[in-house]
């Protein structure tokens, strides 16, 4: 059974930083990725990364201060969360897509992620 488990989530003051950890099992991904939800506020994609470590991809609020990254051996995604801000204060979510899927088909529980001000 494919399961996605994420943690590192927690509370911070504004500048400070997070790194959010998401274990895979029961399968090998094409892409892995990250997404957030704010309150009241949609689904918003944050970042993801290839198999192989490349490319990456991330959305303008997130260039320069995180970072993705995955340690294939351990099956494992991250995101390195630098410099952050209130805004970024949402509930984080870990997706994977399998091999033969076009979209992101698993989904983990989320983590939650509040920034002080």
């Amino acid at each position: 059974q494919v399961q996605l488990v994420e943690s590192g989530g927690g509370w911070v003051q504004a500048g400070g930083s997070l790194r959010l950890s998401c274990a895979a099992s029961g399968r090998t991904f094409s892409s892995m990725g990250w997404f957030r939800q704010a309150p009241g506020k949609e689904r918003e994609f944050v970042a993801s990364i290839r198999w192989s470590g490349s490319p990456t991809s991330y959305a303008d609020s997130a260039k320069g201060r995180f970072t993705i990254s995955r340690d294939n051996a351990k099956n494992t995604v991250f995101l390195q969360m630098n410099s952050l801000k209130p805004e970024d204060t949402a509930v984080y979510y870990c997706a994977a897509a399998s091999i033969s899927a076009g979209t992101y088909n698993y989904w983990g529980q989320g983590t939650q992620v509040t920034v002080s001000s």
